[in-house]
């Protein structure tokens, strides 16, 4: 479990923070999904959760212990990310890039055990990537990329999944492939994920809470249907939306202009 209590970050010399009072928590077996605009502070949360940037005010708790207060081992044994970008300099193999997971499990000046490259295999074969453990990672589609992360945190065997934009620079299948390999997985395992997106679509479909960031604050949180509103959209997107329904699934249609006038579909 995570926790977020009263966290409020500014960078260095800074006056004006960049999250302002932001508190939550996410439970085993549980996805929450953190919305919001560009610049909105949700890469900046996830650092602040991952220990990167301490110098904040408020507080972040892994199983109620202070993540301040514990240096990058003890963390990379309770949280496990999947970054942004991800270029390495050097062209591991696809088994390897998975074994990095376990290094908060390797001593110092130690080999990989036995037990480390079985943990691997696993990640692997869970992922449905066994296939590519001896390619380059430098060398495969970015959807293979982001399954290979993923098996990396498998890996790492810590409680708590951070996903910084997962789905960027996928195609719409990789898009729900990744998501619903997502799912299986944190309800299998029982973790506790947070995932950064950009598709309120994505969101309503894979999460079970939502967090809406507006300028560093958080103006709403609970469960999709609850967050994702036309009133939440239009205040913190500056956007007119409407939504399409079918049966029990929901989804999102914004009104665009075409020159034949506004174009939006009516619930």
């Amino acid at each position: 479990m995570i926790e977020v209590r009263d966290l409020t970050f500014s960078h260095p010399g800074s006056k004006n923070p960049v999250l302002r009072g932001i508190t939550f928590r996410v439970n085993a077996g549980e996805i929450t999904t953190v919305l919001g605009p560009n610049g909105s502070g949700k890469t900046t949360l996830f650092q602040c959760m991952l220990g990167i940037w301490k110098e904040h005010e408020g507080g972040v708790f892994l199983d109620g212990m202070p993540a301040k207060e514990m240096d990058r081992r003890e963390v990379a044994r309770k949280v496990a990310a999947v970054p942004q970008e991800h270029d390495p300099p050097f062209p591991y193999s696809v088994f390897d890039v998975v074994l990095m997971g376990r290094a908060a499990h390797v001593g110092l000046l130690c080999s990989p055990s036995r037990k480390d490259r079985e943990r691997t295999k696993e990640a692997l074969d869970t992922m449905g990537i066994t296939h590519l453990a001896d390619r380059p990672y430098t060398r495969i589609s970015g959807g293979e990329r982001q399954m290979v992360l993923i098996a990396r945190c498998l890996a790492q065997e810590a409680p708590v999944f951070l996903m910084d934009e997962p789905t960027a620079h996928l195609d719409f299948r990789n898009q729900i492939m990744v998501l619903m390999k997502t799912r299986a997985i944190v309800r299998r395992n029982r973790l506790a994920a947070v995932l950064n997106l950009h598709d309120p679509n994505l969101a309503i479909l894979f999460s079970d809470r939502v967090l809406l960031l507006n300028e560093g604050r958080l103006v709403a949180e609970g469960e999709p249907r609850a967050v994702i509103t036309k009133e939440n959209i239009r205040a913190v997107y500056q956007l007119e939306v409407d939504f399409l329904s079918h049966g029990q699934l929901e989804m999102i249609c914004p009104r665009v202009e075409t020159n034949e006038g506004a174009v939006s579909s009516r619930r």
